[in-house]
């Protein structure tokens, strides 16, 4: 558990076990702690890199909005100076986004790739969800303070005060459109998408996603001359919101590892 300087960020990570680099990425108003369950049976063999991104979990904020972008280059500074290149990246919902973002900026810095819960454009959510994204502003850090999230900050965040910030930071990203299809589909890494079957993101969306990077396209052949690179999961029984409690998650992500 320690700190590095990254981008004016003085990012907390922690690194576990021996092996092949595995960096896991976690999701908005998360931390570390959200790969818990998950950790023992992915980090079996390998080194995993997870690591706070800013203004979350014990990572202090600094004067720069919330982008995948930005935490992509965070995270891809991270990885060099923990000499981890190339690593495996597995990232879920917002950590997904950044993932993607950091294969997509620095593809060198990535192995294999996995995503969980994400579109790979804003509209690619239900309705409801982009809904629920323009609805949330600032004003809802007092009644979310006592959410698990809210306190778990309050314990661990080095400015628990910032919660309110990173509440509106939130609410300023969910707003901002994005499409990154053209950007898939350049992907030269493998890629596995992993959704629930009851996601915040749409089936035809995932069936999108899949095919921009070459999956679903047509039968893999009696010789599997047509089997795509990349792989598609979809988790039965789950949600966006707890998905990464899924038993057969880890069992998936491992069989795409190798």
């Amino acid at each position: 558990m320690s700190y590095a300087d990254v981008n004016g960020v003085s990012m907390y990570y922690e690194e576990h076990g021996e092996g092949d680099p595995l960096v896991l990425l976690h999701g908005g108003l998360g931390s570390v702690e959200m790969f818990a369950s998950l950790l023992p049976a992915l980090g079996e063999g390998r080194r995993a890199i997870l690591a706070d991104f800013q203004c979350h979990g014990r990572t202090a904020d600094i004067d720069r909005p919330l982008r995948p972008e930005h935490l992509a280059d965070d995270v891809a500074a991270l990885i060099e100076q923990r000499g981890a290149a190339p690593a495996d990246v597995l990232g879920y919902s917002l950590g997904a986004e950044a993932a993607l973002r950091l294969a997509i900026q620095h593809p060198a810095q990535v192995r294999r790739l996995v995503l969980v819960s994400t579109p790979c454009r804003r509209d690619g959510n239900f309705p409801d969800v982009l809904a629920a994204f323009d609805g949330m502003g600032p004003e809802l850090a007092e009644p979310m303070r006592p959410s698990p999230p809210g306190a778990l900050y309050a314990r661990i965040a080095p400015n628990p005060d910032d919660w309110s910030t990173l509440i509106a930071k939130t609410a300023e990203l969910l707003k901002v459109d994005f499409d990154w299809s053209e950007e898939v589909a350049a992907l030269a890494m493998p890629v596995m998408l992993v959704f629930a079957d009851t996601d915040s993101v749409q089936p035809a969306h995932v069936a999108e996603f899949y095919g921009l990077l070459g999956g679903g396209l047509r039968d893999a052949g009696w010789d599997m001359a047509y089997r795509p690179a990349a792989r598609l999961a979809v988790i039965p029984g789950a949600t966006h919101y707890d998905i990464l409690e899924s038993p057969v998650l880890a069992p998936a992500v491992l069989s795409f590892l190798g």
